[in-house]
């Protein structure tokens, strides 16, 4: 038995050094082998370029954002908000069409409807981005603790279900009869409901993460609540969380659109694309005057499709299946 066993060793002795050598190198070359150059983010920029659709209205996107925050400093720009008076009668120069003076027109009480539209732009991106920052933090923060914390369970479901049950539009008209009409009160009333939809989908998507096989081991181990949330289960939502967050962008802008519809909205000395829309629509029956009305909804337009198909495109490209 013992010679049958020295053999065997010899054997297995001389198949090592036949398949395996012992590396020279130094601790860092041996890291360099072993490395994996995968990057999540650069995996996704690359798989996000690939749709040219997303790509060249993320461009646009950025052209109008930069546009808006620049146009007041620009030469020949016009004040949004001072009424011009025609140099021939001394009158204001009410509902005068698109020249070479007021590119967009103006509006019935002679203001430049080109400055009033960026200016316009200006305010309500300010708010969509600022409510989808708040709805996302808030959301996700609830959305994590309901989904995760067994003890905390039964009070958030109960807050989520006062909260859910109180239609928005009832708290937006609220907020804007207690509160004086502003962007600020916009934004609160906003966010006093806005991140129901983003906890309650988190919390879903926890569920079903936070009793898998690695995260029992992780607390086995002794591995912190936090970094289990940070490490093992928020990486797997990134995807949806940017889509969300995308798409709160345009909905807050079509809330304040619909607050200034119903008269509830911004004052009309803060331009605001809920406030054009609103103007022009009085005059939509009037072929000469519906230019009030399309230069302020293609805008609209545009920032809304724009928002949702780079949503949907990073949604995909975040999504570590579609990686190569």
């Amino acid at each position: 038995m013992s010679l049958y066993t020295d053999e065997i060793d010899n054997i297995s002795d001389k198949s090592r050094a036949e398949l395996f050598e012992f590396f020279e190198g130094t601790d860092r070359q041996a890291e360099a082998i072993a490395y994996s150059n995968y990057s999540y983010w650069r995996s996704t920029w690359q798989s996000f370029l690939k749709n040219r659709m997303a790509v060249l209205l993320l461009a646009l996107v950025f052209i109008i954002v930069a546009f808006t925050i620049f146009q007041p400093y620009l030469p020949a720009q016009k004040s949004p908000n001072e009424i011009y008076l025609d140099d021939q009668t001394g009158l204001q120069a009410r509902n005068i069409a698109p020249n070479a003076e007021f590119w967009f027109g103006t509006n019935s009480i002679g203001q430049d409807l080109w400055s009033r539209i960026w200016a316009g732009t200006r305010t309500s991106l300010m708010i969509g981005c600022v409510v989808a920052l708040v709805e996302a933090v808030v959301g996700i923060t609830i959305g994590t603790l309901w989904g995760f914390s067994r003890k905390l369970e039964m009070p958030i479901t109960q807050l989520y279900n006062v909260v859910d049950n109180i239609p928005t539009t009832i708290v937006l008209i609220l907020m804007s009869y207690i509160l004086r009409p502003s962007i600020s009160t916009i934004i609160i009333a906003m966010c006093i409901t806005g991140w129901v939809e983003m906890a309650r989908f988190i919390r879903n998507q926890i569920v079903i993460l936070r009793d898998r096989e690695y995260n029992l081991a992780s607390k086995c181990l002794g591995t912190p609540d936090y970094r289990i949330i940070l490490k093992n289960l928020l990486p797997y939502l990134i995807s949806v969380i940017m889509l969300r967050m995308s798409l709160a962008i345009p909905f807050a802008i079509g809330a304040e659109v619909f607050l200034t519809y119903i008269g509830l909205g911004l004052p009309i000395s803060e331009p605001s694309l809920g406030n054009l829309i609103n103007e022009g629509r009085v005059l939509m029956m009037s072929p000469d005057l519906r230019y009030q009305l399309i230069f302020p909804s293609i805008v609209l337009s545009v920032i809304t499709i724009a928002f949702y198909i780079i949503g949907n495109a990073f949604a995909d490209a975040a999504d570590p299946k579609n990686h190569v």
